[in-house]
């Protein structure tokens, strides 16, 4: 069963049918126009982490964050990571900068325990000045979710906290899955995380050195609810790596890039502003609701594939156009008036 997510009028996050045809599996939907779009960036370096040789959906024997694509249906952000994820409980670290004036450019101490105190362990220990993950002088992340995989079978599990100015905020574990589409992680929040560890191309091995991730369409997947994370407007700025199984080693595969470094070692002595380039991402958000939220498949046109999303929906609320928490009558009704091309 592959799973989709809904940005319907109402706002209502499904799990089902989405309103830009994305489906949170670990696989990239699509690329050029539609859906993801183009790259948002690309890995320069050789991965310190291991390079994965499996080709398998759930294991991976390396660790690579190979490029990046997001996109937002009016209520969500998407967000694909190209690469591997290693089946040693590995970390990907996804810190997002979504809300003006708030925010911590250099990690504090005194965060949400989340994931055994994992994000405090970058932060500041009040040992030194200076201490703490610091990131670009332009990077003030709010948002921080954590993601992990491991065990026999192979299960991920998958953490969130909010980051304050001067530290406290909420944190939570967001529960455990698996890999594929079967494998979604669904938290009752709306977060989901899809992996798909078989990528076997991207950078090289090797701790450091040139080497280029551009277009893996096989890794790890997210989305991400606005309300979640606290986002009301403007652009989205990400900053996603690996770290070790404690939090407690960076590796070089950082997005966007650290031109060819070995890995980073110690989070917390860790300071992006000195390393060459910027160590995030930016993601421009057009303002307003997706402008086709009959057209259920992403393919640009209200059609009879729509149709039959919404037939298989019937009596659920995962294809509720009008908010009023079923698929019925008055949905279709709104389908068939906004029959043929979305408008530009």
């Amino acid at each position: 069963m592959r799973v989709f997510i809904a940005g319907v009028a109402s706002g209502v996050v499904s799990s089902m049918v989405a309103a830009q045809g994305v489906v949170i599996d670990g696989f990239l939907d699509s690329t050029g126009a539609g859906l993801y779009g183009a790259e948002l960036s690309c890995q320069d370096s050789a991965t310190g982490f291991g390079d994965n040789s499996l080709g398998m959906v759930d294991y991976a024997n390396g660790s690579e964050i190979d490029t990046a694509y997001a996109c937002h249906n009016g209520t969500t952000l998407f967000l694909f990571f190209g690469g591997n994820l290693e089946s040693n409980f590995n970390k990907i670290e996804v810190f997002v900068d979504c809300i003006a004036g708030e925010g911590q450019n250099r990690l504090l101490g005194n965060n949400p325990d989340v994931d055994f105190n994992g994000l405090n362990r970058m932060g500041d220990d009040g040992t030194g000045a200076g201490n703490g993950l610091k990131f670009d002088a332009d990077f003030s992340p709010d948002f921080y979710l954590t993601a992990t995989c491991g065990g026999t079978p192979l299960s991920t599990h998958c953490n969130m906290a909010h980051l304050r100015t001067t530290g406290g905020g909420a944190g939570e574990y967001l529960g455990s899955g698996g890999a594929g589409a079967a494998g979604a992680l669904t938290a009752g929040n709306g977060v989901m995380l899809g992996l798909d560890n078989s990528n076997i191309l991207g950078v090289v091995g090797g701790n450091g050195g040139p080497s280029v991730g551009c277009g893996v369409a096989t890794g790890i997947e997210l989305a991400l609810p606005f309300s979640v994370m606290g986002y009301t407007a403007g652009n989205i700025r990400v900053c996603a790596f690996i770290n070790g199984s404690s939090h407690d080693y960076l590796a070089n595969q950082v997005l966007g890039g650290v031109g060819g470094l070995p890995n980073l070692g110690d989070p917390r002595l860790v300071d992006f502003s000195q390393v060459f380039g910027k160590q995030f991402f930016e993601k421009v958000i057009n303002a307003g609701p997706p402008p086709c939220p009959t057209d259920f498949d992403g393919d640009g046109i209200t059609s009879g594939s729509d149709l039959a999303l919404m037939l298989g929906s019937w009596g659920t609320p995962d294809a509720d156009l009008d908010g009023d928490g079923d698929t019925n009558g008055a949905d279709l009704a709104s389908l068939l008036g906004a029959w043929g091309p979305c408008a530009p």
